[in-house]
């Protein structure tokens, strides 16, 4: 059986959730529509979970916690273990690349560029299991003491993922949870479960325990909202807008004041000095906002170019996005593939509509393309002001506008005029100048003469309202800890 037969039959099939030791459909028997962005056609079905499948993931969870089946495991066997995760990710990955291009719609470099990160971070976090260290504290001349702190898992996680990049987010989160010894409840964007259904097989197989990883499909109205309300998960870690991010704090503060991590949204901007080789800048600024779509959370929205290249680096910008190839995904030439559905195409037509009505000058792209999937050309707005809404909000879809600034005395008034503070760029050939922007920018990511690139290592998370807490390296290890201090009279 081909590659693209085997995958098909597996949308196809009738796809149910994983909790505890079974795979279920969900209570109510209803099932949400899986669409392929690229055609609108509907091509499979997952369960409509709800709060009476989040109850049942959540014990499971809260069993498996209690059991200590896997928390209690020795931290060289749950490396062990996420190392077979990476390594059975890394021996499905041509069809794990392929479910997430039908289901997401990204062209297939992007899928498997990201997949290789999930590899990594699986890899990454199985290593840092046998890292869980406390400390010893000196209490002076008092001998009679012996104090230290211990780590431990924070307990039942709830792992809510986006739909822009659903196995990429969803290992940032699943991993550290796992090699903490947490026991997790994952709620996948309805839009794109899919692969998350997929990976879950492969947990399973790589020698989870039951019960420590559940997966509940479902909308975040009902699946989602009712595992941030519930009273017995310990934890939330969710990805997403700005707007739902804000329900997800009120409802955990009123649920049993349970922890949480957010990562969302932002409105990143890109500084292009006069001295900066525009060679290198033009494809990587273009990529910053074109890459997937636009549909990224650090995407760079907002350019902003000194006198001295402004007319070379708009001109170089208007060719880079009209030679992008428009397609779908599954096409190895595709470099833009669709939005996600309908109702963000029409999202991100109404925000260019809105700016053509305000004043703004579309330098290329503004329309559709095709007659079926959800497409809209990469577009670049001149001649626009800060107070447009094009240049203030999130838009999360493929539109680029371009101002000037003057120097590094405009970085923190102009840069730094919005709620978010996810991520920023700079372009310069002046070390002296990176540094100064660096300091002056209030982002949580800066690239300098690069874009989106990302180490594992590293912590990524945004200042602001670009959300709580950060992913990657230690300190996404210890999103998923509580410390214990313990203090042992002799």
């Amino acid at each position: 059986m081909s590659l693209s037969t085997s995958v098909d039959t597996y949308v196809d099939r009738e796809h149910r959730m994983m909790i505890g030791d079974e795979w279920v459909v969900a209570v109510s028997g209803e099932t949400i529509p899986v669409e392929d962005p690229a055609t609108g056609r509907e091509i499979g079905a997952v369960p409509a979970g709800g709060a009476a499948d989040v109850d049942r993931a959540v014990a499971a969870a809260r069993a498996s916690f209690a059991s200590r089946v896997w928390r209690g495991t020795p931290a060289r066997r749950r490396g062990e273990v996420l190392w077979a995760i990476g390594d059975l990710v890394a021996t499905h990955a041509d069809e794990l690349v392929r479910i997430e291009v039908l289901d997401n719609g990204m062209p297939t470099a992007m899928a498997r560029g990201l997949l290789d990160g999930v590899v990594e971070g699986f890899r990454y976090y199985a290593g840092a299991c046998a890292r869980l260290h406390g400390r010893t504290a000196d209490m002076g001349a008092d001998l009679e003491f012996h104090a230290f702190s211990v780590s431990e898992p924070v307990g039942v996680a709830g792992l809510i993922v986006p739909w822009n990049g659903p196995l990429a987010s969803l290992s940032n989160k699943l991993a550290p949870a796992l090699a903490a010894g947490c026991s997790v409840v994952v709620k996948p964007a309805e839009q794109t479960s899919l692969s998350t259904l997929r990976l879950a097989e492969l947990v399973r197989e790589a020698g989870v325990p039951a019960g420590v990883v559940n997966v509940v499909t479902g909308t975040g109205t009902s699946a989602g909202a009712a595992l941030v309300d519930h009273p017995d998960v310990d934890k939330i870690s969710f990805t997403g807008s700005l707007a739902v991010g804000r329900t997800v704090v009120a409802a955990a503060a009123a649920s049993n004041l349970k922890r949480v991590t957010l990562e969302l949204g932002g409105k990143s901007p890109v500084f292009v000095f006069d001295d900066a080789d525009l060679e290198t800048a033009i494809p990587q600024v273009g990529a910053g906002i074109f890459a997937n779509s636009g549909q990224i959370c650090f995407a760079g929205s907002r350019v902003y170019a000194q006198p001295g290249i402004t007319d070379g680096l708009l001109a170089g910008l208007g060719e880079y996005a009209r030679s992008l190839k428009v397609g779908n995904g599954l096409d190895p030439q595709t470099q833009l593939g669709p939005l996600i559905s309908a109702r963000q195409r029409d999202r991100v037509l109404d925000y260019i509509g809105a700016g053509v009505a305000e004043g703004g000058e579309v330098v290329t792209g503004g329309r559709t393309v095709g007659d079926a999937g959800y497409f809209v050309e990469p577009t670049i707005f001149a001649g626009t002001r800060p107070d447009m809404r094009i240049v203030r909000e999130e838009i999360f879809g493929p539109v680029l506008t371009v101002m000037p600034f003057t120097g590094l005395d405009d970085l923190p008034t102009i840069g730094n005029a919005t709620e978010y503070g996810l991520g920023a760029g700079v372009y310069t050939r002046d070390l002296g100048t990176a540094h100064r922007a660096v300091r002056l920018l209030d982002a949580g990511n800066v690239w300098v003469n690069c874009y989106g690139r990302r180490d594992r290592s590293l912590p990524f998370g945004g200042f602001k309202q670009s959300g709580w807490g950060r992913e990657n390296g230690p300190e996404g290890l210890d999103a998923f800890l509580e410390k214990k201090s313990v203090y042992l009279h002799l």
